[in-house]
Formats: C-alpha cells, sequence, structure tokens
C-alpha cells in the first residue's frame, strides 16, 4: 500500500500507526530562553510566560523547550530589550512602556494616558495595522513582536495622602510608567522607575510617596495596602496595557515553519489567559481590600481634566519631534476615535446601567 492510500483510508490514527507522523514531531529539540521583567512571585504577569512556555512544549510533543527567568536572574528588569537585540536570549516578556527613555514610540505597543482598552488594543493589533507598524518599528532593535497579556483598565495606585486637587501632587514621588510620570512633571511630580520587585520597601520606607503598579489582586499579593490607606482609581495612564513577547529577529528566522505556527499559537493563547486571570481575580481582592480598610478613591475631574489636557500637548509634540512616533500615532489616534465612538452607544451605555442595578 503506498503512502497516498494510507492517507486516504487510515485517518490520523493509521497515519501515526505507519510511522507517518505530523512533521513537527520530527523536528530537532530547540531550547530557548526567555527574561521576563517580572518576579515569580506574581502569577499573572510572570506567570504569563510561563503558560506561554508551557503550551509551546505541549504543542511540540516537548521538543521546544522555552525556559523562563524572572527579572533580575539572566539580567535587569529593565535590560531584557537590550538582551533581545544582542541575542544573549532569545526572547523576552515585558511591558513595551519600560522603554520610553529608548523612544516613547515603544509605549504604544502598550498604553499611553487615555488610550485604547484591552478590548480595543487586541482590535488594533490584530484587526487594524498596530501589529504591522509595531513590527517595522521594532525591526531596528532586532525584534519581532507578539501581544503577550493584558490587565485591563489599571488602578491609580497607593497614596500615603489624600488626592483633592491638582495642588496636591506636587512634590509627590509618584512610581508610576515613564510616559504617565511626564504627563504629571508639569504638576510638580517627581516620577520614579523602580521594578516591581523592589516596590514594597521603597513604599515602607519612604523612598516614595505613593506607587502604581497594576491592581487589586497583585497589589494585595505584594502588600501595598499596609503601607499606604488610600487606593486611587482610575489608572487613567493605562487603560489596556498589553505585554509583549519580544523575539530576536535571527532566532525567530531560524524556526522551522511548524515551530513558528505553534509560537504565535501559544502567544494568543497566553494573551487573552492573562486578562482573563485578572477579571476573574480582581473583584474578591478588591473586595478584601476594602473589608480590610483600604480606602478607595477616585481620582477628581480636576486632576483627570489636567492630566488628559497635558497627554494632549505631548502627543502633538511628538508627532512634531519624532518621526517613529508620527508614523504609528495617526493611525493609533484615529482607531481609538472611531471605537469610542462605537462603544459609546454599546459596550458604554450597557455597563453603565448594569452598574447602577442590584445583583
Amino acid at each position: 500500500m503506498d503512502r497516498r492510500s494510507i492517507l486516504k483510508h487510515a485517518g490520523v490514527a493509521g497515519v501515526l500507526a505507519a510511522g507517518a507522523a505530523p512533521a513537527v514531531h520530527a523536528q530537532a529539540t530547540i531550547r530557548w530562553r526567555l527574561a521576563s521583567s517580572f518576579p515569580k512571585s506574581l502569577d499573572t504577569i510572570y506567570g504569563t510566560a510561563e503558560v506561554f512556555s508551557k503550551k509551546v512544549s505541549e504543542c511540540t510533543g516537548g521538543k521546544f523547550q522555552i525556559s523562563v527567568h524572572a527579572g533580575g536572574e539572566l539580567m535587569p528588569a529593565f535590560g531584557v530589550v537590550d538582551g533581545v537585540q544582542s541575542a544573549s536570549v532569545e526572547m523576552a516578556h515585558t511591558a513595551p512602556y519600560y522603554f520610553y527613555g529608548k523612544d516613547p514610540t515603544f509605549c504604544l505597543g502598550c498604553a499611553v494616558p487615555f488610550g485604547l482598552n484591552a478590548r480595543q488594543m487586541n482590535a488594533w493589533m490584530y484587526e487594524g495595522n498596530g501589529l504591522k507598524l509595531m513590527r517595522e518599528f521594532y525591526a531596528k532593535y532586532n525584534i519581532i513582536n507578539f501581544p503577550g497579556g493584558n490587565t485591563g483598565a489599571q488602578m491609580g495606585g497607593w497614596f500615603r495622602k489624600e488626592i483633592k486637587s491638582v495642588a496636591d501632587l506636587k512634590g509627590l514621588k509618584f512610581r508610576t510608567n515613564p510616559f504617565a510620570g511626564r504627563v504629571l512633571e508639569p504638576f510638580g511630580v517627581i516620577p520614579q522607575s523602580i521594578p516591581g520587585a523592589d516596590l514594597y520597601p521603597a513604599l515602607e520606607k519612604g523612598t516614595i510617596d505613593a506607587l502604581e503598579w497594576v491592581g487589586p489582586y497583585d497589589d494585595q499579593k505584594l502588600g501595598f495596602n499596609k503601607v499606604a490607606p488610600f487606593y486611587y482609581y482610575p489608572g487613567w495612564w493605562e487603560g489596556g496595557p498589553q505585554l509583549d513577547f519580544y523575539i530576536n529577529t535571527k532566532a525567530w528566522e531560524g524556526l522551522p515553519a511548524e515551530y513558528k505556527a505553534v509560537v504565535e499559537a501559544s502567544a494568543s493563547h497566553a494573551n487573552i489567559s492573562m486578562l482573563a486571570k485578572y477579571d476573574a481575580r480582581n473583584p474578591v481582592a478588591i473586595k478584601q481590600l476594602v473589608g480590610s480598610g483600604t480606602k478607595l478613591r477616585p481620582f477628581t475631574q480636576d486632576v483627570m481634566n489636567a492630566a488628559f489636557k497635558s497627554a494632549q500637548q505631548i502627543y502633538a509634540d511628538l508627532n512634531n519631534s519624532n518621526p517613529e512616533w508620527k508614523k504609528i500615532y495617526p493611525d493609533y489616534s484615529k482607531f481609538l476615535a472611531d471605537q469610542n465612538a462605537w462603544f459609546r452607544f454599546t459596550e458604554g451605555t450597557f455597563d453603565r446601567f448594569m452598574q447602577a442595578q442590584k445583583l
């Protein structure tokens, strides 16, 4: 019986029995290292890289192994772009806005103040021009990217004192992402850039006056409520921050086609998994935090308005001064405007009604 006859009559079980296994299982074993920007204690963010690695292994019968290393283990948490660019590691898992100092354009691949929410970010990446435009930018760093998780809209952070007006921000040493820090600088805020693993001691010792990380589930794990009583919302600087898997271009090009497909599918799986975890766990954590004495506070309207105005001025300045930004931001901005017009009639109206009901 020839091979064509086997394929026609035997089905998958017959093919495997006849020794004609799928090509992916015939590949040689490949081992990569992934440098995370996050500590192992965070099962959501750090754990997303493990979800990805596990799925890659499962889909290749163990032939493609990717070991995951916490921030600081192989390189500093904020050094992973350099690590991937130089091929010190094959890949990384990080929040692109950490690399504002290299180029603010990185932030468009993650979150910018008053930007896309998580669903809108996925839409821009997968069905809009987001993935195409960001890959053109990342090519200059020898990187190809894949969406690698989203936290959803974040909280505004933990403060030792109440913020009742813009005036209360003056002199505040606030750990936040670099772009948000720039927006807040005109109001006298002193932005601080500190990796996740070092946040609690910085707040406890008074090195900083306030900080923001993600939201209730992670923040409770890290114990911020023990050293700061006021918990503000919303985190207007990251309405839908996307994390990324960064892969060295040469390492990516060296993969067989089957493994490239596995990486793409595994990244999509991890991307969805992370947001689902946060959406499931944050409601429980916020109730526990409030029950233990945390004081929830919304940012006042004057703070929100002033921050929005500051952000729009920065975007205008970048359009005039940064060619890389200007290649991407107009497309991002138009997509955001269209999405908000649509969500205004559907998601927004539905959410406002449902959140007013007693369930």
